[in-house]
């Protein structure tokens, strides 16, 4: 199966050419998701087998004063790669977040639960959502929460680099969710694409983060205390850490319907946070 892939240098997309290196990868230069007839046209140009979506605009806290752009990739692009890809009856894999919800409540959040974003970024993905639904045709929704990997920008790199220099952190301890090792998220989106093009029945919404749940704060001590760095860590509230945009406390996603569907199992991020630093070390 040909498949192709929006997004060449991100977190999940690099994480992806690794393990699907035939693939064509398309970075903006080749499809701008800021003009989505354009990602319509690649996909025409390609005529792959399936398409994995694994771009997206994610400065969560920029998207604040820039929604109209957020929306633009984040909504009108997967929109109209899931009205092409709809068009040649083939799988669409679009990548989502937790930021669909408002985080209330401390019950892991079900894909069919009522979303209610806090901001624009949350917006705006849920709109894409919407669009890619809309679509009609093969579809799977993933959504995922805590994204973190050896490349670009991600709370696992940034706390390796305070806590290298620094013997204590304050760190946020009132937001719960389950940490994403990228390398795990596209395993799923290979393997789900593989099972839709056999058993378009499968379409839907479905959540995909790692386990345990756990705090900010409590993930930067288990990064500390893999790296082998002797940063102590403060639990701080939200409110002694304001952003622009709001974040949802509550990130834990019931996974179990993925498994069911995908036999996809939630994985260990203990596990991949390993594998992260192990790679950063080897740099």
């Amino acid at each position: 199966m040909t498949l192709l892939v929006f997004g060449r240098t991100g977190q999940l997309a690099r994480e992806l050419a690794r393990r699907a290196p035939e693939a064509v990868f398309l970075g903006r230069d080749a499809a701008d998701l800021a003009d989505p007839a354009a990602c319509a046209a690649a996909i025409e140009t390609h005529a792959p087998g399936a398409v994995i979506n694994a771009a997206a605009y994610t400065a969560v806290d920029r998207a604040e004063t820039e929604e109209a752009l957020a929306t633009a990739v984040n909504a009108a692009a997967p929109g109209a790669m899931a009205r092409a890809c709809a068009a040649r009856g083939i799988p669409f894999v679009h990548v989502s977040t937790d930021y669909v919800f408002d985080g209330s409540g401390a019950a892991p959040l079900r894909p069919g639960d009522a979303p209610a974003p806090l901001g624009a970024y949350g917006r705006s993905k849920l709109a894409g959502e919407a669009a890619v639904r809309a679509a009609g045709g093969c579809y799977a929704i993933l959504r995922t929460s805590w994204v973190f990997s050896a490349h670009g920008g991600n709370f696992v790199k940034t706390m390796l680099r305070l806590g290298a220099g620094r013997d204590q952190l304050a760190v946020v301890a009132d937001q719960v969710g389950g940490p994403t090792w990228a390398g795990d998220i596209a395993a799923a989106c290979l393997t789900i694409a593989a099972q839709l093009a056999r058993d378009p029945a499968k379409s839907g919404i479905h959540h995909f983060a790692g386990a345990p749940d756990v705090s900010w704060a409590g993930f930067a001590r288990a990064i500390f205390a893999q790296a082998g760095l002797s940063c102590a860590v403060t639990d701080i509230p939200s409110a002694d850490y304001p952003t622009p945009a709001a974040r949802p406390a509550n990130s834990r996603l019931d996974c179990s319907g993925l498994e069911t569907a995908f036999a996809i199992p939630r994985p260990d991020w203990r596990t991949g946070l390993a594998r992260v630093i192990e790679e950063l070390e080897e740099r």
